[in-house]
């Protein structure tokens, strides 16, 4: 697809892989998107997955026939990006591949490049096609050390990397239109959340470095190409990195035989009663078509309030609640409030163990929480005082 006269698009769906990074769950698939920058020279930034090698091929032939690629600007070496740098440069021997210096060893350390086919840029460096010129800025962190963005001025496209991409495949059309921000910000979310969510400090300074750019295309590796939502997909951004939040609480929790899986729809019922936003996600997976971790990352990202239950097991916390909330505890996140709440039979740690992980992540607990014994009942869980107090 052509995006203009210089930008063409190349990517590929995913609608088969049910796991990222063999973590996180695909419901709509993904893209892994790739452009080729056609002037009097020819750049192809980013590859795609392997086992699209036929598709990618013949996308670049139906996009510029037998032309030769003269450079592969590599912004981010993550393998959905990367793994089939050897397979283009067997069909294009003479291009020269375009990266900075912490991209190099992982060049030769994943595909065996060899140095002598790597052009090294540095903060600013520009790479001229002819009528067009290449300009590279570097944004570490990004969420790989090596990560840098491309931009082309004459176009005022910027060609971001994972920054600014979301899970989800993408439709013919490839760019965005009124209704596309809303139909991806839960899955954009979901992706920073799992993906970019520690690295809020990084994105911050990359937003700073690239705001005196006027940005009227950006290009990611994953998702739609924006145009129309650039300043909504900005500003999400900005707020994820600062870990800004709405009022609302995400209920969190596994449940071995059902009383703690009670208590936390219980507390359900009765934050929808008060018009308080919340999320519910089963972590044990007992509930079909639920995201587990990666769908509670994301709406602890968008709510300012976690509600996390546990029964005890081995007088410790339920293994998907660790997992979690060991997830939680490496993205870094700040000003949530948090509350416990979980079933035991004969001796209750879990919600103490809950609160101590809570407060060393420096959250608000709120009060003891709720241990109870055996079976969930009204009675032993006053859930209508929880919501208040979750309010």
């Amino acid at each position: 697809m052509k995006l203009s006269e210089r930008i063409h698009y190349v990517g590929v769906n995913d609608d088969e892989k049910s796991l990222f990074e063999g973590l996180w769950p695909l419901p709509s698939g993904v893209s892994y998107n790739s452009y080729l920058a056609v002037d009097e020279k020819i750049a192809l930034i980013d590859t795609v997955e392997h086992g699209f090698e036929d598709e990618f091929i013949a996308a670049i032939a139906e996009s510029i026939g037998d032309r030769n690629i003269d450079y592969l600007v590599v912004n981010h070496m993550e393998p959905d990006h990367s793994s089939l740098i050897t397979y283009i440069m067997e069909r294009y021997p003479d291009l020269q591949i375009v990266a900075n210096a912490k991209t190099l060893p992982m060049l030769k350390g994943y595909y065996a490049v060899p140095e002598e086919k790597v052009l090294i840029v540095g903060e600013n460096d520009e790479v001229s096609l002819g009528s067009c010129s290449l300009r590279f800025h570097m944004i570490p962190m990004v969420h790989w050390p090596e990560t840098m963005v491309t931009w082309l001025e004459e176009e005022k496209t910027l060609f971001s990397g994972d920054a600014f991409g979301t899970f989800g495949c993408v439709d013919e059309e490839v760019v965005d239109n009124d209704g596309t921000f809303e139909e991806y910000r839960d899955e954009m979310i979901r992706y920073y959340s799992n993906i970019v969510g520690k690295y809020g400090n990084p994105v911050q300074t990359a937003l700073k470095k690239l705001s005196g750019l006027d940005i009227r295309r950006v290009c990611s590796t994953h998702g739609p190409v924006w145009e129309n939502n650039i300043s909504k997909v900005v500003s999400l951004y900005e707020k994820l990195s600062r870990y800004e939040v709405e009022r609302g609480v995400c209920i969190v929790y596994g449940s071995m035989y059902g009383n703690t899986a009670a208590a936390a729809d219980a507390l359900a019922m009765e934050l929808e009663a008060r018009g308080i936003p919340y999320a519910i996600h089963d972590l044990a997976g007992n509930n079909s078509g639920e995201l587990g971790v990666s769908g509670a990352l994301r709406d602890v990202f968008k709510y300012d309030t976690v509600a996390v239950g546990s029964p005890t097991y081995n007088n410790g916390i339920y293994p998907p609640v660790e997992t979690f909330m060991k997830a939680l505890s490496s993205r870094l996140i700040r000003n949530r409030r948090f509350y416990a709440f979980g079933s035991y039979t004969w001796s209750g740690a879990s919600v103490r163990q809950l609160n101590e992980l809570a407060a060393s992540m420096n959250f608000e607990v709120l009060g003891e929480g709720m241990s109870f014994p055996q079976a969930y009942t009204r009675e032993k869980c006053d859930m209508a005082a929880v919501a208040e107090l979750l309010r």
